[in-house]
């Protein structure tokens, strides 16, 4: 599996669609809002740019994609009229891999600047969007070209599925069962893949420039631990069930594995200090429960209903890449039925990491 060709959310507005079934990531973006205003507050009193430039990378589509841009404008226009100054012109990029809806973005763009200028006025500076499509593990942007990075809920995705010397058998990530070279091998391409990931935004950031990243992460030392895993063992459930019905092959469930890492606040902050470029200002863990899932009011307090389309319109285009495309209802309806159950025994809660950085020199 090539990660840069199938990993993507399901696009489109649609009933399986991220747009539809991303209420978790909003409400994480929510929650760490104090964190990015006073980094973008920070950067502009420092520097007072004349020209503005943002990077959301793993923007993905949605509305999601326009509430960032929103709140970092709120805050720099507050700022900018407490100095007596004239608005900034703003550039935003939005990055994601190229299997993106980034046509869904674009075609929204219009409505959402006149529902920005009527919420800040129309004195607000010219806002300027791209689209960049490619891999946030390579070269995006013009060295010293950018002020400010962001990215949520992306950077825990990997660059590639890990190189496994041994099967994972039954699982399709990190699990208790997994052998100890398994979580080697994701913990390796991870830490490979964020170091890359700092090497490269300080190339492209200027002195100064700020980035706040958010992922799913765990606030145990231990890396298989319940606080990241057991939404993909639940699924790897569901994906076992079909095996003993027949229906699935156990070679295509051995074989395949979510290229995910979610990291803990130790290890950010060792592989940060070891690349070397940043200056971390804040690192923190955050919780937001499973039930946050539904966008859906007819369908709120259907909460097994509401994870399952959640993590289908996130994982779909994974497995459809391994599995044949005719069993993910099937797959996602008893994943429905797990979930449910587990939910009605235990609380069930995302980690997230966040952590504000400042480009050294």
């Amino acid at each position: 599996m090539k990660v840069v060709e199938v990993l993507h959310m399901n696009g489109g507005n649609g009933d399986i669609s991220y747009a539809n079934n991303s209420l978790v990531q909003k409400k994480v973006i929510l929650m760490t809002k104090p964190i990015r205003d006073q980094a973008i507050s920070d950067l502009y009193c420092n520097l007072f740019p004349e020209t503005l430039c943002i990077a959301d990378l793993g923007c993905s589509s949605g509305a999601n994609t326009f509430l960032v841009v929103s709140e970092l404008v709120k805050v720099v226009e507050k700022e900018r009229k407490k100095h007596d100054l004239q608005s900034p012109e703003f550039y935003f990029h939005f990055n994601d891999l190229p299997g993106n809806d980034f046509n869904a973005i674009f075609r929204s763009l219009g409505e959402f600047e006149q529902n920005l200028k009527k919420q800040i006025g129309e004195e607000i500076g010219a806002c300027f969007f791209s689209g960049v499509a490619g891999s946030f593990y390579t070269r995006l942007f013009p060295s010293k070209s950018l002020h400010f990075v962001h990215s949520s809920y992306s950077l825990m995705w990997l660059s590639q599925v890990p190189n496994l010397i041994e099967k994972n058998k039954g699982n399709i990530y990190m699990a208790s069962t997994s052998p100890p070279s398994v979580i080697k091998a994701y913990y390796k391409q991870y830490e490979k893949d964020f170091s890359i990931f700092l090497k490269y935004r300080s190339e492209e950031l200027m002195k100064g420039g700020k980035m706040v990243l958010t992922f799913l992460g765990r606030e145990s030392e231990d890396p298989f631990s319940k606080e990241c895993c057991y939404i993909w063992e639940l699924l790897s459930m569901a994906l076992n069930e079909l095996v003993l019905e027949g229906l699935i092959e156990e070679e295509k469930v051995d074989s395949f594995n979510i290229p995910q890492y979610t990291p803990s606040q130790g290890e950010v902050k060792y592989i940060v200090d070891k690349e070397g470029s940043f200056t971390i200002n804040i690192l923190e863990t955050t919780r937001v429960h499973w039930n946050n899932a539904s966008n859906n009011i007819e369908n709120i307090n259907n909460d097994g209903y509401n994870v399952s389309k959640c993590i289908r319109a996130v994982a779909e285009p994974l497995l459809v890449s391994q599995f044949d495309p005719n069993l993910i209802d099937l797959v996602f309806r008893k994943y429905e039925e797990i979930v449910s159950k587990c939910m009605a025994k235990e609380n069930t809660e995302f980690i997230n990491v966040t952590v504000s950085l400042t480009k050294k020199k």
